[in-house]
């Protein structure tokens, strides 16, 4: 993989980023790994009808994402999170609410460390800090380095056979349409850029920027999640101080997409709780 300094202009260029709905407030959306902005669609309209969103596409991802990608400048999440603030800058909005679907929620949470009178409030779905388990601090993040291991080698082997199991790994239990819409998504983005992006989120670890946030963060998370235990949502809202926390008897790590019709009301409640 080649670094690309080159293409890389404005954030507003490079991450395609969408306005719908109307509202005095601004919502920005910010998707997951192996999806892009529409996988917003499925709670989009419930969002719409309350405020101004603006969503966009993660570097490396959507149609064309190679070119928004930057090897160096994403190498980890303080670069996506540079991005965000820029998008945000170059929109000429002042002050936001912030949804993020899980690793967006580590990079929101890096934004509103920096940045914490950009944001009004933080809606997480699924975040992590850390994905590995630590022995040491008795914190659970859900996988074995051997685990990830294995995972990233499978990837390297065989992509197309990797990506075949790990969609409906990571959805649980979702209907034929939703594995399809986030297959679809997961396939536009370059095999060796997913490697190196997967590879990033896994291996980082985010805990010591975490009691630094100090948004009003509400977080969301489901029961049964395989890449995101209950333990880590528990961990979250210890360290972060004033949070809120629900846990939503669903399985998946896509519950925005599996089961909107439950989480959309979710979100918004969220959103317009004072």
């Amino acid at each position: 993989m080649t670094n690309q300094p080159s293409t890389l202009t404005t954030a507003s260029k490079r991450l395609n980023p969408t306005w719908s709905g109307s509202g005095e407030q601004v919502v920005v959306l910010s998707h997951g790994f192996g999806s892009d902005q529409t996988s917003w669609d499925y709670i989009r309209p419930v969002l719409d009808a309350n405020f101004r969103v603006l969503s966009y596409n993660l570097a490396g991802c959507g149609d064309g994402g190679e070119h928004s990608y930057d090897l160096h400048l994403h190498s980890s999440l303080f670069g996506y999170a540079d991005d965000l603030l820029a998008l945000i800058a170059e929109q000429q909005v002042q002050r936001v609410l912030y949804v993020g679907h899980s690793v967006s929620g580590m990079i929101g949470m890096i934004a509103a460390a920096a940045r914490p009178g950009l944001f009004d409030r933080l809606v997480l779905l699924q975040p992590s800090p850390c994905y590995l388990n630590d022995q040491a601090t008795s914190y659970v993040g859900g996988f074995d380095q051997s685990d990830l291991n294995a995972l990233y080698d499978a990837m390297a082997t065989n992509y197309q056979s990797w990506a075949a199991g790990f969609v409906p790994m990571v959805m649980g239990l979702a209907a034929q349409d939703s594995l399809a819409h986030f297959s679809a998504t997961l396939f536009k983005i370059r095999p060796d850029i997913a490697h190196h992006i997967l590879r990033m989120i896994f291996q980082s670890d985010h805990r010591s920027v975490v009691p630094r946030v100090n948004t009003d963060t509400r977080l969301i998370h489901s029961r049964k999640d395989m890449a995101v235990p209950v333990d880590v949502a528990e961990w979250l809202h210890a360290h972060i101080s004033g949070s809120v926390s629900e846990v939503l008897e669903l399985e998946g790590h896509l519950p925005h997409i599996t089961q909107p019709e439950i989480v959309a009301p979710v979100v918004l409640r969220h959103l317009l709780d004072r």
